[in-house]
C-alpha cells in the first residue's frame, strides 16, 4: 500500500501542476487525473503486495542459449484516382525510405519531401504505399504508420494494460511520478538502466536504434544525446505518449538538431524493412503488449543479423512451481497477475526469444526487475 499512497500523491501533485498551467493538446484535465488516482490505487495494490514478497537481492548475471490495435478516428486518404504529377513530384516520390515500409504489405514506402530520419525531415514528409493505395498521416509531431490509421467505422479494442497508456493523464504523469515508483520493484532508475543497455549495444553503435514502446521518450532522449547511433526512432502506439515525447524533445536545447524520428505503430506490425534495424530497445514495455509473441517475432524480423535486442520488464513476484501440468501453472500465474500488468518468469522470456530466432540470451535481475538481451542470429 505504500506504493499506492506514493503514486496517488505524485498524481495529485501533477493535478495541482495542471490546474496552475494552461493545458496543451497532450495534457489531461484535473478531473481525469482524479479518476486516474482511483484507478491507479487499485492497480498498484497487487503490485505493492507482490513486491513485499519478492525474492533475490543484488544483481545476478546469467548466460544461456539462446501491440496492439485500438481505436482510430481519422480519415483514410486513398489515392484511388491520382492526378498527374510533375517531374519534381516523381523524383520526390521515387525517394523510397530505406527503413520505413508499409505495415500492410511490408513493401517500401514512397516518400515525398526531404530524406533522412530526423524530426524535421519526418515532419516535412509524406508517406504512401502505391501497392496498397494508401497514404499515411503526418500528425506534425509524428507519422502514423498503423494499419488502422484513417478508419472511419471499423474499430478494435485492445487490452487494458495497453489502453491505459493512451490516456493523456498517464502520458503527462509518466515522468512526473509514475516511472519513479518502479524503484519499489527493483528498477535501478533510468540513468542506470540506460548505462546497462548501452553495454549490450556496444557491438551495434553507429547504427540505427529503435526505441519501441518509447512512452514519453525517457530513453529516446538519452540514446540521442549519447551520439552513439546514426538515427534514433521513437515508436509507440499511444498518440499522447508521442506528443509528450515531442514536447520533452522541444524543451531540451541539446536535442534541437537531433537525429530523432517519432513514429506511431503497432509492435505486432512494425513498419520497417526486414533486417534493417541494428538495435531495438523496449524499456518497461513487454508486460503491456497485447501479444508479446507477435511483438517479439516482429522485432526479430526487423533486426539485422547480429542486431541486438534489450528489454526490461517485471518478473513474477514469487517463483511458480512447475507441477508438470501447464494448466495448473497457468492458473497459478493468472491468480497473481493484475488486469493491467503481466508478470514474467525468466524461463518464459528466454523461451520466447529463442522461438523467435534470437540467440545469446543473457539477463540481469534485481528483485522483480529484469533486463534481458539477445541477438538476431547471424546468417
Amino acid at each position: 500500500m505504500a506504493m499506492a499512497t506514493s503514486m496517488c500523491t505524485n498524481i495529485a501533485t501533477a493535478a495541482s501542476c495542471l490546474q496552475r498551467s494552461s493545458l496543451r493538446s497532450c495534457e489531461p484535465t484535473s478531473s481525469s487525473v482524479s479518476n486516474l488516482a482511483s484507478w491507479q490505487s487499485k492497480s498498484v495494490k497487487l503490485f505493492s503486495n507482490s513486491y513485499s514478497k519478492s525474492v533475490g537481492n543484488g544483481f545476478a548475471k546469467e548466460s544461456g542459449k539462446g501491440s496492439g490495435a485500438a481505436r482510430a478516428t481519422v480519415t483514410v486518404d486513398r489515392e484511388l484516382n491520382p492526378e498527374p504529377r510533375s517531374n519534381l513530384d516523381r523524383e520526390e516520390e521515387n525517394s523510397t525510405s530505406e527503413l520505413l515500409c508499409c505495415p500492410i504489405c511490408h513493401k517500401p514506402l514512397q516518400r515525398t519531401g526531404p530524406s533522412g530520419l530526423t524530426q524535421n525531415a519526418i515532419r516535412s514528409s509524406g508517406f504512401s504505399c502505391h501497392s496498397c493505395r494508401r497514404k499515411f498521416s503526418n500528425r506534425g509531431d509524428y507519422v502514423d504508420l498503423t494499419i488502422l490509421d484513417g478508419t472511419r467505422v471499423y474499430d478494435e479494442n485492445t487490452t487494458a494494460g495497453a489502453e491505459i497508456f493512451r490516456s493523456p493523464v498517464v502520458s503527462f504523469v509518466y515522468e512526473r511520478g509514475w516511472r519513479q515508483n518502479f524503484a519499489r520493484a527493483g528498477f535501478p532508475g533510468p540513468d542506470e538502466e540506460f548505462k546497462m543497455a548501452q553495454n549490450y549495444f556496444k557491438s551495434v553503435q553507429g547504427g540505427v536504434i529503435l526505441d519501441v514502446s518509447c512512452g514519453s521518450g525517457l530513453f529516446t532522449r538519452r540514446f540521442a544525446q549519447s551520439g552513439d547511433f546514426s538515427s534514433v526512432i521513437a515508436l509507440d502506439f499511444s498518440e499522447n505518449m508521442l506528443r509528450q515525447s515531442n514536447e520533452f524533445i522541444r524543451q531540451d536545447p541539446s536535442l534541437a538538431n537531433s537525429n530523432i524520428a517519432l513514429v506511431r505503430a503497432d509492435v505486432a506490425r512494425l513498419p520497417f524493412a526486414t533486417g534493417s534495424i541494428d538495435a531495438v530497445h523496449a524499456g518497461a514495455a513487454l508486460h503491456c503488449w497485447p501479444s508479446p509473441a507477435a511483438g517479439m517475432a516482429e522485432i526479430a524480423r526487423i533486426l539485422k543479423p547480429g542486431g541486438v535486442f534489450v528489454a526490461t520488464t517485471f518478473l513474477t513476484p514469487l517463483p511458480i512451481i512447475d507441477f508438470g501440468n501447464k494448466d495448473i501453472r497457468k492458473a497459478i500465474k493468472g491468480a497473481i497477475s493484475s488486469s493491467t500488468l503481466r508478470y514474467w518468469d525468466e524461463a518464459e522470456l528466454e523461451e520466447l526469444m529463442g522461438v523467435c530466432g534470437l540467440v545469446e540470451y543473457t539477463r540481469v535481475r534485481l528483485n522483480q526487475f529484469i533486463m534481458v538481451s539477445a541477438k538476431r542470429a547471424k546468417e
